[in-house]
């Protein structure tokens, strides 16, 4: 897992079946500290009702991607599945 930075959402009246009823956010990889990693943004699948500003835990498996949609049609890479609340190091 990955944590990340939403920096925007996506509107797209044309989608694949699969990827219907789902939010298209854009994400950025943060460090520890929220301090943004590289200079690439990710589209991501939001299944749990993310902002734009808020830090989150993203998945990048294939195979998760799959169990947590339920089948391996969409054309997913990336799903939010978290929004942190805090973060505690020692």
């Amino acid at each position: 897992m990955l944590l990340a930075k939403v920096r925007g959402n996506i509107v797209a009246t044309q989608k694949n079946a699969y990827l219907k009823n789902h939010k298209l956010m854009i994400i950025r990889v943060v460090d520890l500290e929220g301090n943004f990693m590289g200079k690439q943004d990710v589209v991501a699948i939001d299944l749990i009702n993310s902002g734009i500003g808020d830090t989150v835990l993203v998945t990048q498996e294939g195979d998760a991607v799959a169990q947590i949609l339920g089948h391996k049609n969409a054309p997913v890479h990336s799903i939010i599945v978290a929004i942190v609340d805090q973060i505690s190091c020692a």
